[in-house]
């Protein structure tokens, strides 16, 4: 069993106990969340389609901890004008595990 679900505007293809890193989402670690956004499930070779999404169908999962990505370099340069410049940044990411998805 599995579906397809929007978190934070990105779609995932999930199942259950399934790890995932998903854009920064609110909330504490350990606390529990659902996602009732839920675009496909295919359950034992039967599919649900939504339009847009399946309506009563939510995915469950636990905040398992918040932390960034690596780090991401961004190097602009003009050449022969003496232009550069160097910046950067660390995406922040939340991991969470998925306990359940109930149709």
């Amino acid at each position: 069993m599995y579906a397809i679900v929007s978190i934070a505007g990105q779609q995932f293809k999930v199942a259950k106990d399934q790890f995932l890193f998903v854009h920064r989402l609110q909330g504490e670690e350990g606390a529990s969340i659902e996602f009732d956004n839920v675009l496909l499930a295919e359950n034992g070779g039967k599919f649900t389609v939504g339009a847009p999404s399946i309506s009563g169908a939510t995915v469950s999962a636990t905040i398992l901890s918040h932390l960034k990505g690596d780090k991401v370099i961004v190097f602009k340069k003009k050449r022969r004008k003496g232009y550069k410049k160097k910046n950067g940044h660390r995406q922040q990411f939340t991991k969470i595990q998925i306990t359940g998805i109930s149709l």
